[in-house]
């Protein structure tokens, strides 16, 4: 693809950015992500201390590995849905999201450490809402931000056009 065909691409990236940006499903999913992450933060300072101590060894060691992947995972949606935001007020512009600095980033591993007795409730309700919110982050990221999503849309016939004279003429 050519440097006309480039361009298409990322400003059609930069749109899907922006308009993403501007949609309810932002705000429902900023909402959603922000209000997890203080949830997350409350349970863990509070009652999941106390929650961890009255666990075996094991299931402790289980505990601090799952709390801290899902701090992990809350606080890349957290950064990635800020870019969002940062779009959306004009702090930054759609191009500039497209680096690959503001992509979510992948999960390492998503397997659970097994425990002998289970974690406590709390955690895991909380593991499973970030894990499925992470999941639908990573949908829209996919989305917006992958190239072979752009490629796969038809090119403009005036652009496909001006592409083709580009390289009759070694433009």
């Amino acid at each position: 693809m050519g440097d006309i065909g480039q361009e298409a691409r990322v400003g059609w990236q930069a749109e899907a950015i922006a308009g993403f940006a501007r949609s309810e499903l932002f705000d429902r999913t900023f909402q959603e992500g922000m209000e997890l992450v203080e949830e997350t933060a409350a349970y863990l300072d509070g009652a999941g201390r106390q929650d961890s101590k009255l666990l075996s060894r094991n299931a402790a060691l289980a505990y601090a590995a799952e709390s801290m992947r899902l701090t992990t995972r809350l606080m890349q949606v957290a950064s990635w849905l800020l870019v969002q935001r940062a779009v959306r007020e004009g702090d930054m512009a759609p191009e500039a999201a497209l680096d690959v600095s503001y992509r979510l980033g992948a999960e390492a591993d998503t397997g659970r450490l097994a425990a002998a007795e289970p974690l406590p409730p709390p955690l895991d309700e909380l593991l499973v809402r970030s894990e499925r919110l992470f999941d639908r982050v990573r949908h829209l990221d996919a989305r917006m931000y992958d190239p072979g999503a752009a490629d796969a849309a038809p090119m403009p016939p005036v652009l496909a056009q001006m592409e083709r004279l580009k390289d009759a003429f070694g433009a």
